[in-house]
């Protein structure tokens, strides 16, 4: 994920203008002098119209509908439905897929984790060359590297015949450490208790976007409740999003319960279509325990606000399918609507993983390699889309190729956490779910 820094005014200004347009609000004659600001890279200038901005109002024919408070959001969802209770033993082993598959997408996606490189198009060029187009297994190395093309510097301990163990990720890491804050302060913790974990558990250098944001915030002194409203642009990014798949494995068969754990961890550093990523995520992990990858997300958009551009996005990609289009016409209509977005946003992430799943149909390879050749954000959606698909599969049957090579084994930046075995985690997520 991209490094943006916190303390750069004329980097916060630019994003600050883009997520006030795509967020409806009027910007007026603050919209010339703003772009002036980032392209001159006047400091003080951009410091003083990012305070300005915040002065703007949102248009009152915006066709979205986007409460940003719980009581909000949960009085715009239908009723939810009953919990189902699902097998002890099935329990362990869809628990164990998912954070299997968590860890495999993750590592799918993460050498061609560059948005502005490896769009769709760039990737299935890479991929045909090297005779791995659809992709089914971790990306090969083609040696020499063709002209043109990068893999990121993690490639090789991500590569295919290089893995040995799953690498560390925030994507995992934050997984993680979601763990740990509900074995440590149960199923009650506030979003307190979720900062002061950052503080203690997590480097800062291993913080992007919001989450450095709300880092920053945090070590001068806002409070948990001020720390994502101040000076964070990236507040309806996947930052979130990415962090609320443990909500799901910890309440398994219970959507709404999982998003409204997610919601609690979210608010820390999102909103609005932020914070509605997390939840969505939450549901949709806890509803694939017990239905196919769409009946999951049919159940996971019953958490989103319905006036949203979210559930819009999601809502689009299910029509799609239902229409009977292939993946390649859902990928471009993705494109078409939502490319606009930055490529580490919630929403088009959202939906391309939304697509995986569906052409994937129940099929793991499948499901997390489209997943991942959609590009944008391909760590982070290859790992959710490895949690849903691997709990649909469950552990005994996702393909050894996938989880041979990381050796029940994933490194980590939440200290304490290094080298964990991945079974153990599973083991103490189920412990969780359970009561036990």
């Amino acid at each position: 994920m991209p490094e943006h820094q916190p303390h750069d005014p004329v980097e916060l200004l630019r994003w600050e203008l883009a997520q006030r347009r795509e967020s409806g609000y009027d910007l007026g004659n603050l919209a010339a002098a703003a772009h002036h600001a980032v392209d001159s890279g006047d400091d003080a200038a951009a410091r003083d119209l990012l305070d300005e901005l915040l002065t703007t109002t949102r248009d009152e024919n915006w066709a979205y509908d986007e409460p940003e408070e719980l009581d909000g959001i949960l009085g715009s969802l239908p009723a939810a439905a009953p919990a189902t209770v699902i097998d002890d033993a099935e329990l362990s082993d869809r628990t164990l897929g998912g954070w299997l598959g968590r860890c495999a997408g993750c590592n799918l996606g993460k050498p061609v984790e560059d948005g502005d490189h490896w769009t769709a198009r760039h990737l299935r060029d890479y991929l045909e060359l090297a005779g791995a187009y659809p992709l089914r297994d971790y990306i090969p190395v083609l040696t020499p590297m063709p002209e043109g093309f990068r893999l990121r510097e993690f490639w090789p301990d991500t590569t295919r015949g290089r893995i040995t163990e799953s690498a560390r990720d925030d994507d995992i890491d934050y997984t993680i450490l979601g763990l740990h804050i509900l074995e440590q302060y149960g199923f009650g913790f506030t979003t307190a208790d979720v900062a002061a974990e950052w503080l203690d558990r997590l480097p800062y250098t291993q913080t992007y976007t919001a989450e450095r944001a709300v880092y920053r915030n945090l070590a001068i002194g806002l409070t948990p409740d001020r720390a994502g409203k101040v000076d964070n642009p990236y507040r309806e990014w996947i930052g979130a999003q990415i962090r609320a798949d443990i909500f799901g494995y910890v309440h398994p068969g219970d959507p709404r319960a999982a998003a409204e754990l997610a919601y609690r961890d979210a608010v820390l550093s999102h909103s609005a279509n932020g914070v509605y990523g997390a939840m969505w995520a939450a549901a949709l992990v806890a509803a694939a325990f017990t239905g196919t990858a769409r009946q999951a997300i049919e159940a996971s958009l019953t958490c989103v606000s319905p006036g949203s551009r979210l559930a819009e996005a999601i809502r689009l990609v299910l029509d799609r399918h239902a229409a009977g289009a292939t993946w390649e016409a859902a990928r471009a209509a993705i494109e078409d609507r939502y490319g606009h977005y930055s490529w580490v946003h919630t929403i088009n992430n959202a939906a391309l993983v939304v697509a995986g799943l569906l052409w994937g149909d129940g099929d793991f390879s499948a499901s997390i390699g489209l997943t991942v050749q959609g590009g944008w954000d391909t760590d982070s959606n290859g790992a959710t889309a490895g949690s849903v698909a691997g709990i649909i599969a469950g552990a005994k049957r996702l393909p050894a190729h996938w989880t041979e090579p990381l050796n029940d084994t994933t490194r980590s930046a939440i200290r304490g956490f290094d080298r964990s075995p991945i079974s153990d985690l599973a083991e103490r997520t189920v412990r969780l779910s359970t009561g036990r």
